[in-house]
Parts: C-alpha cells; sequence; structure tokens
C-alpha cells in the first residue's frame, strides 16, 4: 500500500518535482522508508529521477497490467472499480466465473499476464503469450434474460473495436459475433460464459483476448497484434497495454450504461458502422449444416440476418461464419 500511496503523490506532481519531506508527510512514512520503497519501485520498471534539492520526480510507468496502473485517471460507474491482477492464471474467466459465484461486484475485472489455458470459443485454445497482449474477464450482472446473451457479446465487440481505433489509430473492424479485425486479421477475441435461472441472468463472464504488441511468429495462422498491422503501415512503436485496457473498460462500461438506460438499439446501430461483413459473401458453418448467402443485417436480438441465394432470409443466432472471396 505505501508503494501505491508514494506513486500515487508522483503522479499528481508529473511535470514537477516533490520533495522528501511532503512525502514523508503525505505517506506517513520516514525519509529512509521512502528511500526503500522508491528503490523497490525502480526494481519493479518505474523510472524515479532523484534531485538532492527538489526531491523525486516519476519520470515513467512500466507497460503493467495492475491496478494501481489501469485505474490512474479511469474514469467509469461500474467496470473497473474492483480489478485483481495475476502474473500467471490458466484462464481469466474461470476464475472470474468462480468471483461471480462467490458474489463478487459488477464490474469486477480480472487479468493476466499470461494464460496457460486461454479460452477460445467451442473449446479452442487461445494463445496467450506473457507480456504481449491484454488477457482479462469481466463480471457483468445485467437485469435480462438467457436470450439477450448475444447483446453482452455484440456490446463487447462494439466496444473493443471502438478502444483499438481510438488507442491505434487502425481501422478496426467487427466480424459477427466475436471478432476484431484489422487488414483481415484477427487481432482480438471474446468469449461470454453465463449462469443463469429461468427468467434471469445471474452473471455474465466476458473473456477478452486481444494481441496487443505480440510477435506475429508467436500467434496462431491467420491471427495478428495490433503492433504487427501497425508495423505494417509504417508506424513501429509499440501500443501501451495500460492505456488500451484503461480506454477499454472506459468504453464498455460506456456502452453497458447505455444497454441499461437507452437499449440494445443504439449499439446496433454503431455495429452496423464497424462491421466489416454487412453486404458480403459468407459462409455460415452450424453443426449440423453449412450454407453460403449475403450478410443482410443485425437482427434486435442481436442474430445475424443472412440472405440467402434464393432471397430468402434467415436468422443465425450461433455459429461461424467465414467471409467467402
Amino acid at each position: 500500500m505505501i508503494d501505491e500511496t508514494i506513486l500515487k503523490i508522483l503522479r499528481t506532481r508529473r511535470e514537477g518535482y516533490v520533495s522528501g519531506e511532503e512525502i514523508c508527510k503525505l505517506a506517513d512514512v520516514s525519509r529512509a522508508a521512502i528511500w526503500k520503497h522508491i528503490e523497490k519501485l525502480r526494481e519493479e520498471g518505474y523510472e524515479i529521477e532523484a534531485s538532492p534539492h527538489l526531491g523525486y520526480r516519476l519520470v515513467h510507468a512500466p507497460d503493467r497490467l495492475i491496478p494501481s496502473e489501469i485505474q490512474w485517471n479511469m474514469k467509469t460507474r461500474t467496470l473497473g472499480r474492483d480489478i485483481i491482477s495475476y502474473k500467471k492464471l490458466d484462464s481469466t474467466n474461470d476464475a472470474a466465473y468462480e468471483m461471480a459465484e462467490n458474489n463478487c461486484r459488477d464490474g469486477l475485472v480480472v487479468i493476466a499476464e499470461e494464460q496457460m489455458k486461454g479460452k477460445g470459443r467451442h473449446g479452442r485454445h487461445w494463445t496467450s503469450p506473457p507480456k504481449g497482449g491484454i488477457y482479462l474477464s469481466c463480471v457483468l450482472r445485467p437485469d435480462m434474460p438467457p436470450e439477450g446473451i448475444p447483446r453482452i457479446t455484440l456490446l463487447a465487440a462494439v466496444s473493443l473495436a471502438t478502444s483499438i481505433r481510438k488507442v491505434s489509430g487502425l481501422e478496426a473492424s467487427i466480424k459477427w459475433p466475436n471478432d476484431i479485425l484489422i487488414h483481415n486479421k484477427k487481432v482480438c477475441g471474446i468469449l461470454t460464459e453465463m449462469k443463469a435461472e429461468q427468467d434471469n441472468i445471474s452473471f455474465v463472464v466476458v473473456g477478452i483476448g486481444v494481441n496487443v504488441n505480440t510477435a506475429a511468429k508467436a500467434l496462431p495462422r491467420g491471427a495478428s497484434s495490433i503492433r504487427e498491422e501497425m508495423r505494417a503501415a509504417g508506424r513501429d512503436v509499440a501500443v501501451s497495454r495500460v492505456e488500451l485496457t484503461r480506454n477499454m473498460l472506459e468504453t464498455l462500461d460506456s456502452h453497458y450504461y447505455l444497454l441499461r438506460t437507452k437499449g440494445f438499439g443504439p449499439i446496433i446501430e454503431e455495429w452496423k458502422a464497424l462491421s466489416s461483413m454487412l453486404g458480403s459473401r459468407i459462409r455460415v458453418v452450424l453443426h449440423n449444416r453449412t450454407f453460403d448467402g449475403t450478410a443482410h443485417d443485425l437482427d434486435s436480438d442481436g442474430s445475424l440476418v443472412v440472405r440467402l441465394d434464393s432471397g430468402i432470409l434467415e436468422k443465425v443466432s450461433s455459429g461461424d461464419v467465414e467471409m467467402v472471396r
């Protein structure tokens, strides 16, 4: 806690120095203790400048996905009020699900630097190498029936595409139902799981995996990372995972509030504007059949409306969709 208190003090004076005497008073520690904690913070990657006559100044913070970094100046109503971070987990979704069953608050976020058993849709594995990506799960407690769960997935997709565009400047787009693409390559996936009674959702866990600075060689075929796509666009710079995580949670929080106050209509319109599919030829792969058609619209319940070659409109509420070139 003292480390976080000292960091908070230094952050409030990011452009100037804070005297040792002032830190002593604000953190209620001795000068010897301050030096000890400053050294500990430096070992963790914080660049802190010390001047005999001026005091201390925070020059640079490491890109660490820990609560104190993510929550600094974060503006949310619900998402991220509680953040629990780990260096390594089997699955953030599994951990968040267990915490939800133990009555954690709406908006809890579980985040890990690395996942050993990252989960994708239909039991697939999500590659989660350390320090390159963002792997987090959010617990939501929306007041809606179980059939409304696709809306949460699409809400998350809209939020993530919007955040990636804002932070990276790249044209991220949505592939129904849960993938975010840049230049037709997958950089982000969403896995939504829930516990529900007959008529109402008890809680939803929204798992999010974003390939941020991950090298292409560490990713499966057909996937990419934000940095790789920025490099392809002529900008070879690392993306701040802390900044992107903070922005993602703020945008998710905004859309979650919008859903609860204005309904799903405004989110549908945003989804359509960000979609990479509408009007394109697609192939729908269901568990019992496969068919081609044109992505026609998004229904009010979150289903994809496909126009078959016969002209018939068919709603698809689950399954995999492939672009047909």
